[in-house]
């Protein structure tokens, strides 16, 4: 059920529009296919992903009163209850980041798993009206071949998941005195963001590098564009507190 359920709404659809985009494209230069179906399917999910990004944005701009609330001496009880009306007088939902982001991923995980699988573009996964490409170009821009491992790309798909996770929204993680020790949620935040920041970028460009260019492609896109994203929402959230501010 679960398996016809992604064919029927999410694999063939995309595999459908990358061939249907083979077949369009000049030269039939899967590389430029690959680019175009990343950004039209981020363009789909941008609403989504730019409310997310909004919303981390938000959150970032209480942490000052949060902490006042943390420090405040009160019960646990009242804390909590300072904190959901904090966030109910800015209008902020704290899991609405969360929720965005899950309702995204089964779409990027189709997306991705259409690279992943291979670009044959077997006849029986094609609508009737989408004809099958007659001839695949596998070398991107004639430089790179795509259907193979390439260390340049899996290189830059390192790279762009790097400066992805730089310009992220994070939240801010004070040092604790020499007599203080961070609280379990401050240290796995802070773990959490070293990793995304380090660890993460070097996992993708093992990957990319293990399956294919097409795959390293994808990522490289796919993280430009989230980068571009962030970078307007901040701008955004730059311009709303100059003019509150006037």
């Amino acid at each position: 059920m679960l398996h016809n359920i992604w064919d029927v709404a999410l694999y063939k659809p995309l595999i459908n529009s990358l061939a249907f985009l083979v077949s369009v494209i000049p030269g039939a230069d899967i590389g430029i296919a690959i680019i175009i179906l990343t950004i039209l399917v981020k363009l789909v999910l941008s609403p989504l992903s730019h409310k997310s990004i909004v919303s981390q944005a938000e959150m970032k701009k209480l942490e000052p009163q949060l902490a006042e609330i943390k420090n405040s001496g009160k019960s646990k009880e009242e804390q909590a209850k300072m904190t959901m009306q904090l966030y109910k007088d800015n209008k902020v939902n704290p899991f609405s980041g969360c929720l965005l982001v899950l309702v995204q991923i089964p779409i990027i995980f189709a997306l991705y798993y259409v690279f992943f699988k291979g670009l044959s573009f077997d006849s029986s996964l094609l609508y009737s009206f989408i004809k099958q490409p007659e001839n695949i170009n596998m070398q991107f821009l004639g430089l790179i071949d795509i259907g193979g491992k390439s260390i340049v790309l899996a290189l830059l798909a390192g790279a762009s998941q790097y400066f992805q996770a730089h310009f992220m929204p994070k939240a801010t993680i004070k040092s604790p005195a020499f007599s203080e020790k961070m609280s379990f949620q401050e240290s796995l935040a802070k773990s959490m963001q070293l990793q995304m920041k380090y660890v993460f970028p070097v996992v993708i460009t093992f990957i990319a590098y293990s399956i294919s260019g097409a795959v390293a492609l994808y990522w490289i896109t796919s993280n430009i564009f989230s980068i571009g994203q962030q970078l307007y929402a901040e701008k955004q959230s730059k311009t709303k507190d100059l003019q509150k501010a006037v």
